[in-house]
């Protein structure tokens, strides 16, 4: 039961076109409830909303949160 377990877990984290929050926390670290924030503030990285109405799923590309990641990378030693 335990490989099943763990065979899930990375697969749900797997590098696929699209990521749900649970995957992009898998991978990038930031939680659900960040993500969800940042969906609210406009600040976040650039999602998708598979469905209108609060109870659409919410879909991330790889690359729209990589490039948010880049864009806000701070060179060492300047003022952040």
């Amino acid at each position: 039961m335990r490989q099943a377990v763990e065979e899930e877990t990375a697969s749900d984290a797997a590098p696929g076109p699209l990521l749900s929050p649970k995957q992009v926390r898998a991978v990038y670290g930031f939680s659900e409830q960040t993500l969800a924030n940042w969906r609210w503030a406009g600040t976040g990285p650039d999602y998708i909303k598979t469905s209108p109405g609060r109870g659409g799923r919410i879909r991330y590309k790889r690359s729209a949160v990589d490039e948010w990641l880049e864009a806000h990378t701070v060179s060492g030693g300047a003022a952040a």
